[in-house]
């Protein structure tokens, strides 16, 4: 073997790389594998293409020095980072080691944790973070060490903001996140939680006994049913495998960055394909429900065994249904009323859902499809007390606000304020029909008593019945969209089983029909 003139230097080197790759020893290892959890390493090669990571700062930690110089010790720094691919695409990998302290300030994480951030937007790269503890947010015991109080700077906040109005963010709840940990994953474009080995909180059990208030654990803080329940985390997966083909899916949908168009899929399902089920799926009698979940899958391209549909936020805002598909391989986003919740109605949390979704569609030049089957607003105490009007009205602005080519098929309902979102303000764009399509200020069920309260009032019994029935007969005829089209208030009355080919035409019409770069709005999480 041949000594090097700096071969002792180049042990030296390796001596603490293998020290690195022990993490916090064996023992701590090992309760990390009996939470049902793998380690930060195992994480980082399960998610990545295989052997394509590369560390950055493997050396980083604190050591320990005999009188002669010699180390004696090395604990490697509790958070790694480094550039991986994944599906051939590079990105940036960074997550906490919870065997190291349990992600908590020491060992130079917050460097780490800050050039994480920097060289993915520098380098215009996606950023997946592997969350797992604190994420750097200090203790009690490191301002004895420092000696003195720290304060809270945000620092490095105005690099993740640049970050999410560059490239996709992606973050993923692995373990106990508090503090800083469960800001760094609602602060992305996309987020999972592990459902039964992660919680998320802002503060932990013991903080919010001192703080006066009940006692209560970790899962009623921070179980994913909590989260992605009220919108703070996207998605839950049952394991951090699960976790993982999630993340990558979602990034399968989006570009490198701003810069770049989302790349076009290989096309295995014909564009021109007609579902025979959709001209029977919509019921005559508007009091009965369908899925519309079977309308956007039988739409959009079909993948292997499934659907592309990736959807997104399925457990909150659930009158609106919305995520990511692929239409002839063209990668769009698409969101649908859901008549089986509210009969479709927006909601206050389904109208900040949807804003995340045009504005990740703006950010990342998806162009967007709406299935309509919207009666309005939800109305009621509920909605007033949750500002209804005010989560609907900014829907409705970001909606004018999007960047990018929109269409809109019409399946049952578009009444008052929110059914104007067939319509993206100030464009022009193609708006389809079914024949089932329906519009007005107001239903017409809800309307009747209303407009013809006097009349009504003067009748008795069967009388106000067969009133009412000879009415809605009269108004139905007057409600068929043929009327509209006959105007060009619509554009087209559509066959259903052609609404595949008529959108798969349509994403290849408008593919090249986007701006790249920066949108005049950036992306808030």
């Amino acid at each position: 073997m041949t000594d090097h003139v700096w071969q002792s230097e180049i042990d030296e080197l390796a001596h603490r790389k293998a020290l690195a790759v022990e993490m916090g020893g064996s023992e701590r290892v090992a309760r990390q594998h009996e939470f049902g959890k793998l380690t930060i390493r195992e994480r980082f090669d399960a998610f990545a293409d295989f052997g394509s990571f590369q560390e950055v700062g493997a050396t980083a930690g604190a050591a320990t020095y005999d009188e002669n110089g010699a180390m004696t010790s090395f604990t490697p720094a509790n958070f790694l980072v480094g550039v991986a691919k994944v599906d051939g695409r590079p990105v940036v990998l960074s997550g906490d080691d919870f065997t190291v302290r349990g992600g908590s300030s020491e060992l130079s994480i917050g460097a780490k944790r800050g050039f994480s951030e920097s060289i993915a937007l520098e380098l215009g790269l996606p950023h997946v973070r592997l969350v797992d503890g604190m994420g750097g947010g200090g203790s009690v015991k490191s301002m004895e060490k420092a000696r003195r109080p720290l304060i809270p700077q945000a620092t490095g906040m105005d690099v993740i903001a640049a970050h999410l109005a560059t490239a996709p963010s992606v973050s993923l709840a692995l373990g106990s996140v508090a503090g800083i940990g469960a800001a760094r994953v609602a602060m992305s474009h996309y987020s999972v939680i592990v459902a039964e080995t992660a919680q998320m909180m802002i503060a932990g059990p013991a903080l919010v006994e001192q703080a006066g208030q009940p006692a209560v654990t970790k899962e009623e803080l921070g179980h994913a049913r909590v989260h992605t329940g009220n919108g703070a985390i996207d998605d839950a997966a049952e394991t951090e495998e699960e976790a993982f083909a999630m993340a990558r899916r979602f990034l399968s949908y989006l570009p490198r960055n701003i810069h770049e168009l989302p790349a076009r899929a290989e096309v295995g399902d014909d564009p021109q394909r007609r579902e025979d089920s959709l001209a029977s799926i919509v019921p005559r009698n508007e009091r009965r429900i369908y899925d519309m979940r079977q309308i956007v899958e039988a739409v959009v391209d079909t993948e292997g065994d499934g659907s592309s549909f990736f959807e997104i936020g399925r457990n909150w805002g659930r009158s609106i249904i919305g995520g990511l598909a692929r239409l002839d391989g063209w990668p769009i986003a698409i969101f649908a009323e859901d008549p089986a919740i509210y009969g479709g109605g927006w909601t206050a949390d389904g109208c900040q859902k949807l804003i995340r979704l045009l504005d990740l569609a703006s950010t990342f030049h998806l162009p967007v499809v709406h299935l309509e089957d919207c009666p309005g607003f939800l109305i009621g105490k509920k909605a007033e007390d949750e500002a209804t009007i005010r989560h609907g009205s900014r829907a409705l602005i970001a909606l004018g606000q999007l960047t990018t080519p929109f269409a809109s098929v019409v399946i049952r309902k578009a009444f008052g304020v929110a059914g104007a979102a067939n319509r993206k303000p100030g464009s022009t764009h193609f708006r389809y029909s079914w024949p089932s399509g329906r519009w007005g200020s107001l239903p017409v069920q809800g309307g009747i008593e209303v407009a013809y309260k006097a009349e009504l009032a003067e009748l008795d019994g069967d009388a106000v019945e067969a009133r009412i029935a000879e009415i809605r007969q009269r108004l139905d005829r007057m409600s068929s969209p043929f009327l509209s089209a006959e105007t060009f208030a619509m554009h087209d009355i559509i066959d259903p089983r052609d609404t595949r080919p008529l959108l798969c035409d349509w994403a290849s019409l408008v593919a090249d029909a986007r701006p790249l770069g920066q949108a005049s709005f950036t992306y808030r999480p």
